[in-house]
């Protein structure tokens, strides 16, 4: 018997199975990194979508509301508003008209219209105590309109937790960005992909 005719069949029989395996496992290997850079590029997509419509724009108007809050208390020597003085009412007045509930409004309505994008399951509470703050500054402001200033604040309080909060949620997500934007794996995908988006404008006719 001619051993060399069962040693070559059984060593393609061998590769063959050797072949479909490892284009097998190729297969596996570019289907997951594909099912986890597509992943990765939809929670970079949310990511992204909370910052610029949600949590940024609160945080800049939180911010720029508690620097004007500090420079009018420093503007009049006190480390408080409250009590508000009767010399200090027309400059208060002036400021929460111009200034403070403009600002109120801005966070106020991205609160309501993008209340989809809060991270959390359900609406944190120093949120909606914030909107009530405002809604009673609207009362207040209204009897101003009529020449009313018996009260000068709102008769809900500023909840103290909705600037930390604030903070808090902008940077874990500008942290959670800077994780995604640079894992090695993601900057691959966007030189591949941006790759192939300069070669198909490079062959594309000009007209």
């Amino acid at each position: 018997m001619d051993l060399t005719q069962v040693t070559v069949p059984t060593f393609l029989h061998s590769a063959a199975i050797l072949t479909i395996t490892l284009a097998f496992a190729g297969y596996l290997i570019t289907f997951l990194s594909a099912r986890m850079l597509a992943r990765r590029k939809d929670m970079l997509r949310l990511v992204n979508k909370r910052l610029n419509e949600f949590y940024g724009p609160l945080y800049v108007a939180s911010q720029a509301g508690h620097i004007a809050y500090r420079s009018l208390l420093k503007r009049q020597g006190k480390e408080t508003s409250d009590p508000i003085r009767d010399e200090d009412l027309k400059e208060w007045v002036l400021w929460m008209q111009t200034i403070f509930v403009p600002l109120n409004d801005i966070r106020e309505k991205i609160i309501i219209q993008k209340a989809y994008l809060i991270i959390e399951e359900e609406m944190p509470q120093c949120l909606l105590e914030f909107v009530t703050h405002v809604v009673g500054y609207k009362a207040v402001m209204a009897k101003w309109a009529e020449g009313d200033f018996s009260e000068r604040r709102s008769t809900i309080g500023w909840p103290p937790e909705f600037d930390h909060y604030v903070r808090r949620s902008y940077a874990a997500l500008k942290a959670e960005q800077t994780r995604l934007l640079h894992n090695s794996a993601w900057r691959l995908y966007q030189h591949l992909f941006n790759n192939k988006k300069r070669k198909r404008k490079k062959a594309k006719p000009r007209p």
